[in-house]
């Protein structure tokens, strides 16, 4: 198939690692790919964005920012269409961005069939931890791009009924979770060794990631002897760095950075515990695929979405995140028992693995959704060409 991938994403962080990984699978399995986005993001580095960008974000009040990121929409089309008009692609697939409107511009003018890969409900989520002012038209423009993309692939059943309630109809909803490419992580079963036990973490340092209750932990005493590998960076970090120093713990936590995609399987391969300390409700966190095919035991919150990958005692141990105490049972009760993480990592992988949570997979259950939507002459057929764009 020949796919025009329009995203509005400008740092190489989660976001980026789930385009990249994804474009590539939707390549290797045969299709044309011709990718439109900010120039920002080729030129960019794992885990950051443009100086520029980091610098406006900094320096503008942030209604200003929004209705630049509105404003953006006319070159944004423009180079969407112009794209457009060169491939001639079967359908158009965009990664939603709140206020990003190309995709559904490029539909209501070229009848081009649109289809929308949705990861969180932004509008929510930058009013609840950024600093969003416009927040009803930034609901109403959310709610309109949903309705008019042709069929939506969300992460999560929990994030499926959040579109759902936006009214969009439950039957172009489809769930495909994030994935990991399995080719980066050949099987290597987890085997205890004597020392301390590394518990692990992996991603962008966030306040909502709940790493520092993991730390507060790490000041009560513990036999096994315990220690922490935080590998990522972000705007947390230095606030962690200094709680490990406030609690004398700061020889038990390691921060290393960013890593490369490359060193992931590795640095995984040296937890004996990998960690989900909190979750946001509808995500689908792409750690938590690496820490299965890695072949680790994990410690994850008991939430529906969760629960949507992991069971409780089987690949997984789950705990209360209403208990502030849970999370830290959870890690002394795996500490102290080898055999038992042997058993869930062994079975994460395998659960992993039957379930087919890869970026292959994902690339042939989204074309192969479409291409049953192309089949049908309905797919945009309601949508007629209202005005000749600017341009």
């Amino acid at each position: 198939m020949r796919i025009l991938y329009s995203h509005r994403v400008q740092s190489h962080d989660g976001q980026g690692v789930h385009i990249d990984e994804l474009v590539n699978a939707m390549r290797c399995a045969g299709n044309e790919l011709v990718v439109v986005g900010p120039s920002v993001y080729r030129k960019g580095e794992l885990g950051g964005e443009s100086a520029l960008v980091a610098v406006i974000r900094r320096v503008l009040p942030a209604a200003l920012i929004e209705l630049a990121e509105i404003q953006y929409n006319l070159p944004a089309f423009l180079r969407l269409r112009r794209a457009y008009k060169a491939f001639a692609p079967d359908f158009v697939y965009e990664r939603y961005n709140l206020y990003h409107l190309a995709g559904m511009l490029l539909k209501r003018w070229d009848r081009v069939p649109f289809y929308l890969e949705v990861n969180s409900p932004l509008a929510e989520e930058r009013g609840r931890f950024g600093k969003l002012k416009l927040h009803h038209l930034a609901k109403a423009l959310e709610g309109l791009v949903w309705r008019s993309a042709d069929r939506i692939f969300v992460v999560t059943e929990v994030l499926k009924g959040i579109v759902v309630a936006s009214g969009v109809e439950r039957e172009r909803i489809t769930v495909v979770p994030n994935g990991v490419d399995l080719d980066a992580f050949p099987a290597a079963p987890y085997r205890a060794k004597p020392g301390p036990i590394t518990i692990g973490f992996i991603g962008f340092v966030r306040d909502w990631h709940g790493l520092d209750a993991v730390i507060a932990g790490l000041a009560q005493p513990s036999d096994p002897p315990i220690r922490l590998i935080v590998a990522g960076d972000g705007p947390a970090r230095p606030a962690l760095e200094r709680q490990a120093q406030a609690l004398g713990v700061a020889r038990l936590v390691q921060f290393i950075g960013v890593q490369q995609r490359q060193s992931v399987p590795d640095l995984i391969r040296g937890f004996d515990i990998a960690l989900q300390p909190q979750a946001v409700a509808y995500a689908s966190p792409l750690k938590l695929f690496e820490y299965m095919a890695g072949g680790r035991a994990i410690v994850a919150p008991a939430q529906p979405n969760i629960r949507e990958i992991l069971s409780d005692g089987e690949t997984a141990i789950l705990f209360d995140p209403q208990d502030p105490a849970a999370l830290w049972r959870a890690i002394r009760r795996l500490a102290a028992d080898p055999q038992l993480r042997e058993r869930l990592g062994y079975a994460a992988r395998l659960a992993l693995e039957a379930a087919d949570y890869t970026w292959q997979a994902n690339a042939a259950r989204v074309t192969s959704a479409v291409a049953s939507d192309l089949a049908r002459p309905s797919v945009s057929a309601s949508v007629e060409p209202a005005l000749d764009p600017p341009g």
